[in-house]
Order: C-alpha cells, then structure tokens, then sequence
C-alpha cells in the first residue's frame, strides 16, 4: 500500500512537472527546424570529407 502512494505521488509530479515543459514546445515547430539544418551540414561535411579522401587516394 505504501509503494502504491509513492508511485502515485511520483506520476502526479511527473506530470505537474511535465505539462508547462510540453507548453513551451521546444524546437517542434520552430520555423528554421535546427534538426532539419544540422543534419543538411553534417552530410555536407561528410560528402566533402570522403570528396577530399577519395582525391588523396586517387592520386
């Protein structure tokens, strides 16, 4: 009986805790998508690194 309040007590501040978090919504609908850009720069940066590889190899 005892574990059950303590799980109850922490599910409940989990979500008290937890919902003003999900309002503020983070990146999810940021205009610029910084997930969306980042993962653009990092394949530009691995295409021009095995680019520069590939050259290093040919010569």
């Amino acid at each position: 009986m005892r574990k059950q309040i303590f799980v109850l007590i922490g599910v409940a501040t989990l979500f008290t805790v937890a919902a003003p978090l999900w309002a503020q919504t983070g990146c999810t609908d940021s205009p610029e998508d910084p997930t969306v850009l980042l993962a653009l720069v990092a394949g530009g940066a691995a295409f021009a690194a095995n680019l520069v590889r590939f050259r290093r190899r040919k010569r």
